[in-house]
């Protein structure tokens, strides 16, 4: 079924690869204009060029305030309806005691204050439309549990979970929808790249025994930023294949 995100323009952050790939195909396919914003160049113009007319790319970083505003100022004419705050990676897997300050402050800068940021400088600006909008925001299961071996990247999911409800009370009267995806172990480079042990161990802890792909995430993504999702914010969606009804 196509057109369930007609006439929508979407902003997907860490859109190159993964999960922010899945989520920038998907809106594609239901009629969205995307944005797709990546500090990957390469990967990033090439799925751009792959989606076809309705999709293009920006390098982006968004652990940059200033960026955030730029992109706020150039698009004040034809502004985001729907923000996805999808980009983030957990860095690293070690013991609280073992982390680096600097490592923890990169770590929370690119996964939690990223989000802030995207909030902070795009909600305004839907506002100002008249058109309300749509934040997703990525946390993860990361963010609902504790996970003995990523403590700066927990953290850091589980702030915006509870930031992602924030907004959601403040604007819910402005025509602004916050409602956050809770990912777990999910086919993605990222997960291809960590230790294969962690992959194992989350594995093993899914109750349905399986990854998940990119595209049952941006299943997820869809729906909150459709008009089928108006009367739901500051919602969670765990997409686990069970892992958090444990």
């Amino acid at each position: 079924m196509g057109g369930r995100l007609e006439g929508k323009h979407a902003l997907v952050t860490g859109a190159a690869r993964g999960i922010g790939a899945g989520i920038a195909q998907r809106f594609v396919e239901e009629g969205a204009r995307v944005l797709a914003a990546d500090i990957r160049k390469d990967q990033g113009e090439t799925l751009a060029r792959s989606l076809g007319k309705q999709a293009s790319f920006r390098e982006f970083d968004v652990t940059d305030p200033s960026a955030w505003q730029q992109l706020v100022k150039e698009m004040s004419d034809d502004p985001i309806d729907v923000l996805v705050n999808n980009a983030g990676a957990v860095v690293s897997f070690a013991s609280l005691h073992e982390v680096d300050p600097e490592e923890w402050r990169r770590i929370v800068d690119l996964n939690l204050n990223s989000v802030f940021y995207g909030m902070r400088y795009m909600i305004p600006a839907m506002i100002a439309s008249g058109k309300g909008g749509v934040v997703v925001n990525m946390s993860s299961i990361a963010g609902s549990v504790g996970i003995a071996v990523a403590p700066a990247y927990s953290a850091a999911k589980a702030g915006v979970r509870i930031l992602s409800k924030g907004a959601a009370l403040a604007y819910a009267t402005q025509g602004i929808r916050v409602n956050t995806i809770h990912p777990g172990l999910i086919n993605t480079p990222m997960v291809e790249e960590q230790p294969q042990w962690a992959t194992d161990g989350f594995l093993a802890s899914t109750p349905m025994k399986q990854m998940g792909t990119p595209l049952d995430v941006a299943g997820a993504a869809v729906y909150l930023a459709s008009d089928e999702a108006r009367f739901v914010t500051g919602a969670e969606i765990a997409v686990d294949g069970g892992y958090l009804a444990q």
